[in-house]
């Protein structure tokens, strides 16, 4: 794969062999981070895991302290008195079983995350091919099925992310933006590495932690020692 001129220099500033302390990954990100526009910086984490197998699966949401520095619009399905709460709360969109053609048909897409009262999951259901492969099928383990539908309005707006595992078995987050100060992106991603040791498998034997690398958009990855994140 050929990379851009300033990407190939954006690479020199990260040792190929390094195994970086969080903290100076940090700073070493940020330098790479040269595109003309806000870069978004990614965590993406190789674990042990085998996804396979449902308990060996990862899955879950963190509210990162200062947020990923992305405007998130939010569709709640939702009725009656749980409608109003989520239009008060902040959400973009809320509504019921006309939605299901607006998206099924015309392709509308224009939301972040979804979230559902338990009693709307028969309706949201019958999208699930289409928000399932985009990962928006609301979920319970993530806090997008329920019925404080305040609270999961305002945990996404304030940086709530969700992580689960690929098919390969790597978690892809983002952890902020290179315009963050360095501060900023070390609490978010200690902030999350902190969430996904916690959710390591008991039945997982061997390493959980594989590789630890973080990037931004358009640059070269900077590798972080693990054992520094158990």
């Amino acid at each position: 794969m050929k990379h851009g001129k300033k990407y190939v220099e954006a690479a020199k500033a990260v040792e190929r062999f390094k195994l970086y302390d969080p903290a100076e990954a940090v700073a070493v990100v940020k330098k790479t981070a040269v595109a003309k526009f806000d870069e978004t910086i990614e965590a993406h984490i190789r674990t042990g895991c085998d996804g396979r197998h449902a308990d060996q699966q990862i899955r879950g949401a963190v509210v990162l302290p200062h947020g990923t520095g992305k405007k998130v619009r939010v569709l709640v399905f939702a009725k009656d008195a749980k409608a109003e709460e989520a239009k008060a709360a902040g959400a973009e969109f809320v509504g019921g079983d006309e939605l299901i053609p607006k998206i099924q048909n015309e392709g509308w897409l224009d939301f972040d995350v979804v979230v559902a009262t338990p009693d709307m999951m028969g309706v949201v259901g019958r999208l699930g091919r289409v928000l399932g492969p985009k990962g928006l099928m609301p979920n319970p383990k993530a806090g997008t099925v329920t019925m404080d539908v305040t609270k999961a309005v305002n945990d996404i707006k304030a940086g709530k992310i969700e992580y689960r595992l690929d098919k390969t078995n790597i978690i892809h987050v983002p952890i902020g933006k290179a315009s963050f100060t360095e501060e900023q992106l070390a609490d978010n991603f200690q902030t999350l590495m902190d969430a996904i040791n916690k959710a390591k498998p008991s039945a997982l034997k061997g390493t959980f932690l594989k590789s630890v690398t973080i990037a931004p958009t358009m640059g070269p990855g900077v590798k972080i020692n693990p054992v520094k994140l158990v």
